[in-house]
């Protein structure tokens, strides 16, 4: 890998990754806190939440900055063969983009559910068709000798893909009720996707992974352990998270496609939605619930497994 033409080993630029992600998010809480001290953008105290005081929220802007900054600085964006070059990550940085300016929105002006999913739905799409960030194969689900689906064609490739994409984003904005959760579960996940990125030879993807992580946790230093500079993430920073999470999963599951190597995942779909399984259940389990009682699954209540936990 090469930076500013110096070749550097891919530990190193992963480190630099990790670290540039990690001091952007870490220096720009305190500022942002000021902002939003200032301008009263906090997370007012409810029945349904947690917290009994206002805390400065827009959390996710300082994570959206340290994941879109080191990424940039890292990652290739040159099409060669490079070993640093990701082709879809100029595509991924404009759904992100997308997203951000979404979460922010609803963090500072709220937004209503449908035009919150048409947002998701352009964002996806440019993943997916620009992108060409899908899923091609099931890897054998359905394997029953008469019933095998493995690749699959354009249209149920997106169609799959844009749903993936959806329920992922929204799963860790659903998740994301007490501290540390979707921060916490995003950093395990992300550690994951990104130790077998590196171990199977893929080491830029887990440049991603670094960057993603590094944002994380200097933002869990804050949304935990801070008293002057609590903040939370917001939906900025949740669906900027479930945007990294459903690349890294799509990501995981192509690049096991006819790899063979002591590290292949046989069963890669199996896996990613076990690694994912908390925000994954736990949406399923609260989307149920709510249709059950004829309600709209997308409206906001307090039967999430953490609000169940602290009762």
């Amino acid at each position: 890998m090469y930076l500013l033409g110096i070749g550097l080993s891919p530990e190193i630029v992963l480190l630099l990754t990790f670290v540039v992600a990690f001091a952007v998010t870490y220096l720009s809480v305190p500022s942002i806190v000021g902002v939003v001290r200032e301008k009263k953008l906090f997370d007012e105290p409810s029945r349904r939440k947690s917290h009994i005081h206002k805390i400065p929220t827009l959390g996710g802007v300082a994570i959206f900055a340290g994941i879109t900054i080191a990424s940039g600085s890292f990652i290739d964006f040159s099409h060669d063969a490079s070993l640093s070059y990701i082709p879809s990550l100029q595509y991924i940085l404009v759904a992100s983009i997308i997203i951000f300016f979404l979460g922010l929105k609803d963090d500072i002006l709220g937004i209503a559910p449908m035009k919150k999913l048409f947002g998701q739905i352009v964002a996806g799409l440019i993943l997916i068709i620009p992108g060409n960030l899908r899923f091609t194969s099931l890897h054998g689900f359905f394997e029953f000798g008469f019933l095998e689906i493995s690749y699959i064609s354009f249209v149920p490739s997106l169609l799959l893909t844009l749903f993936v994409i959806i329920v992922i984003i929204n799963s860790f904005n659903l998740i994301d009720g007490i501290d540390g959760l979707a921060a916490s579960v995003g950093m395990l996940t992300t550690v994951f996707f990104g130790i077998w990125f590196y171990v199977s030879g893929n080491e830029v993807y887990s440049l991603l992974s670094a960057a993603t992580f590094g944002a994380l946790l200097g933002f869990f230093r804050y949304n935990i352990f801070s008293k002057k500079y609590k903040i939370f993430m917001g939906d900025t920073g949740s669906l900027i998270l479930g945007l990294m999470m459903v690349v890294q999963v799509i990501l995981f599951n192509e690049k096991n496609i006819g790899f063979t190597s002591a590290f292949t995942v046989k069963s890669a779909p199996a896996v990613s939605f076990a690694v994912l399984i908390i925000p994954l259940f736990d949406t399923m389990r609260v989307f149920i619930i709510r249709m059950l009682r004829g309600r709209s699954p997308f409206t906001a209540d307090n039967n999430h497994i953490h609000h169940c936990l602290k009762k």
